[in-house]
């Protein structure tokens, strides 16, 4: 089973590199990170990572919905971390021994809708405060960990 997370449109540095550091932990095989958003090599926020992004694999490309319907066509399940009308509570989803990608998307202007309507699943966290949202790299290390065998 193959578990990748792909960023798209993430602007800040210090969110991707923590979510570099997160994936090498929770052992997914693969960043794929889209449009905007930053990619190694930056020495200035290494520290960050603690370097993870010399041990975790990942690519660019810029357009998010072309890499996805490839890997539709390799068996992976698209599951989008988005609020939307047919978004679960992350805690009900079942999947089992599939290979999974995980979207996460732009903290101001949400996940683009083309990648939504190709998404087997769209999930959300259940907010228990008042803000609708948590930061993308809180969510990230959330979902990992969601997805740990």
């Amino acid at each position: 089973m193959k578990k990748y997370i792909l960023l798209d449109n993430i602007r800040s540095l210090l969110n991707v590199w923590a979510i570099f550091r997160t994936v090498d932990w929770a052992w997914f095989n693969k960043v794929i990170l889209t449009g905007f958003t930053p990619t190694p090599p930056r020495k200035e926020i290494s520290k960050t990572a603690i370097w993870a992004e010399q041990y975790v694999d990942w690519e660019y490309y810029e357009d998010p919905v072309e890499i996805l319907k490839e890997l539709k066509k390799q068996w992976f399940k698209i599951i989008t971390v988005e609020q939307t009308q047919k978004s679960i509570d992350f805690r009900k989803l079942e999947i089992r021994n599939e290979n999974i990608c995980l979207v996460l998307g732009n903290e101001i202007e949400w996940v683009n809708k083309k990648i939504v309507e190709l998404s087997d699943y769209c999930v959300e966290l259940p907010m228990l405060g008042q803000k609708q949202s948590l930061n993308v790299a809180t969510t990230a290390g959330i979902m990992l960990y969601r997805f740990l065998d």
